[in-house]
């Protein structure tokens, strides 16, 4: 799971760019799929079948995400304290069962084609529509990256992967589709099946970065460590324990133990407490920070093996 990073966004900027991200993605699949599908029905290329079997997933996943995304953006309420934004979890989950499920499909659709070669008709049609392509997904997924680097959102970071094998997809049909001009006519079923093996590649990364936030995994251990170095950075606090952390959507969970003088009033200790979650929220900005405070004298360990 990609670390937060120190520019992510505002819960409000987040909104608008994850809104942002979803609705664009919507858009330029169903581009993508009328346009695959003229030139797939003039020239019955295995491969680029596969790019248009992929491009209707695309939509599919992304209409998915577009729900989970405005899910996951829902306030926390009586029934979910801790928010939605498990959602694009399962949003990723689902995507990479439809990624999968095309994958298979395309595998068959590859076998029909060696059992019964047909020769590839209009390819420059189709190599134009697949130079298209590419420049459209391109345009997509750097948006994307952008939307990601602010948002640290799952279901964004699925879509932008499965688009991004797109691009190695399309360029692979137009290598295709060159080869099938100059006579090596099986260099569209090769590839086809390189673009199957990819697909499913792509899958399991979406299920093991969902995975991840739905079983609750630990932030990665530099940014656990810099999260202990900003508290630490507070000349009152003494040390710091039992650090928790978790992601969900695009929202950090940030759990510890203060060490602070045995002499210090709850209001002076309230108020060290506020200041350490007030830098703590300039790091990671959106963040759900609990923070519990403990006199020194009952710490029984040293605070840096906590985090070794």
């Amino acid at each position: 799971m990609n670390k937060p990073q120190s520019q992510t966004t505002a819960p409000r900027q987040t909104e608008h760019l994850l809104r942002l991200a979803t609705y664009a993605s919507v858009s330029v699949a169903v581009m993508l799929i009328l346009a695959k599908l003229i030139a797939w029905s003039l020239s019955d290329s295995v491969s680029l079948l596969a790019t248009l079997i992929d491009s209707i997933l695309d939509a599919i996943a992304s209409l998915i995400n577009l729900f989970a995304v405005r899910h996951a953006l829902t306030p926390a309420d009586k029934e979910h304290r801790f928010g939605h934004g498990k959602a694009e979890a399962l949003a990723g989950l689902s995507q990479s069962m439809f990624i999968a499920g095309s994958a298979g499909f395309l595998l068959l659709e590859v076998g029909r084609h060696i059992i019964n070669p047909i020769e590839i008709q209009y390819p420059t049609i189709s190599i134009m529509v697949m130079i298209l392509s590419i420049v459209a997904t391109m345009l997509l997924v750097g948006f994307q990256h952008y939307v990601v680097k602010r948002t640290q959102s799952t279901a964004i970071r699925a879509d932008a992967l499965h688009y991004k094998s797109d691009l190695l997809a399309n360029a692979g049909v137009i290598l295709a589709l060159w080869l099938s001009m100059q006579g090596w006519h099986q260099a569209d079923v090769i590839i086809a099946i390189l673009i199957a093996v990819y697909i499913l590649y792509s899958a399991w990364d979406i299920v093991r970065v969902s995975l991840d936030q739905l079983m609750d995994r630990e932030l990665p251990d530099d940014v656990r460590k810099k999260i202990i170095e900003i508290v630490l950075q507070h000349s009152c606090v003494q040390g710091a324990h039992d650090l928790r952390t978790r992601h969900s959507g695009t929202v950090t969970f940030i759990q510890l133990h203060l060490e602070l003088e045995d002499n210090l009033s709850l209001l002076e200790a309230h108020a060290i407490s506020d200041e350490v979650e007030d830098s703590l929220l300039q790091a990671f900005p959106g963040s759900e920070i609990i923070i519990h405070m403990d006199p020194k004298s009952i710490v029984g360990h040293e605070t840096v093996d906590e985090f070794h």
